[in-house]
């Protein structure tokens, strides 16, 4: 297989990556072959799942404007993926051209694209990390000068703890970092569920598409996504369906197999809300 002048060395081209694959459901460019394959029969196995990508983008950028609005300009966004059109920065900045944000992806492609567009922008940062290992995310340096002592953060974990599964521990994952954040910080997640949108007969084949990628797809209810805000107070909605987080108007008609996960935000208590 033919590697792209982009691509970095040493990765597996016959390996399909969530991220790379996120990135072929929003219409980006930074994807292998084997990516758009697997995204394809993912698609076959639950049609709509481009749809289920934008709404969670969407359901993000409201969420910054949101912490931006509470006077949060410090942003960390855990397993970012690969910056395309509406991204995190690109929201804040709209708002408020102090904000600072620190994207962390364990993808090489996600890092490198992320760090060829961000260059030469100093409230920007990119960290090849995982959120498995919290250590090696806080210790980065572009981390540890975005946790200045005092001041909030928005941490995010868009479309991304269902990537990790029960035995990697993802709450004691979570805690690892959100221990470090000050009161007033806030948490910005979201997660598949089975719970919320239609009933379809495509999850077992859609679970088998993500078992031979880089990581599983877990979903789960929404009182085990609850569980993730343990250190949080949701704010209002509290965790629904991610189209219905504060949507930007009256609600349209949209594709049920869009709020087939939940989104929320929390904030860390020790500020008034």
């Amino acid at each position: 297989m033919e590697r792209p002048a982009w691509a970095p060395q040493g990765i597996d081209l016959s390996v399909p990556s969530v991220s790379r694959m996120y990135d072929y459901y929003l219409g980006g460019s930074h994807n292998f072959e084997v990516d758009r394959q697997a995204a394809r029969r993912a698609v076959e196995a639950w049609p709509g799942l481009p749809k289920v990508a934008q709404a969670n983008r969407a359901f993000m950028r409201r969420a910054v404007r949101f912490a931006v609005q509470q006077g949060i300009t410090r942003f960390l966004d855990i397993g970012s993926g690969i910056p395309t059109f509406g991204t995190v920065h690109e929201a804040a900045h709209a708002l408020d051209d102090r904000a600072r944000v620190v994207y962390v992806d364990n993808d090489p492609v996600a890092v490198a694209h992320g760090r060829t567009v961000l260059s030469g922008d100093p409230r920007l940062g990119t960290v090849s990390a995982d959120l498995r290992s919290p250590q090696d995310v806080l210790e980065a340096p572009e981390v540890e000068a975005l946790l200045e002592p005092g001041e909030p953060v928005a941490l995010l974990l868009v479309s991304v703890l269902h990537f990790v599964p029960d035995r990697d521990e993802p709450r004691a994952c979570l805690a690892g970092l959100t221990r470090h954040l000050p009161p007033g910080s806030l948490l910005v997640l979201t997660h598949a569920s089975s719970e919320s949108g239609p009933r379809r007969d495509g999850c077992a084949a859609l679970r088998e598409v993500y078992d031979a990628a880089n990581a599983p797809l877990v979903t789960r209810s929404k009182s085990q996504i609850q569980e993730f805000f343990e250190e949080f107070e949701t704010v209002e909605p509290g965790l629904v369906p991610v189209p219905s987080w504060r949507p930007d108007g009256p609600p349209e008609r949209e594709d049920p197999v869009v709020f087939c996960g939940f989104g929320g935000v929390g904030r860390k208590a020790g500020t008034a809300a």
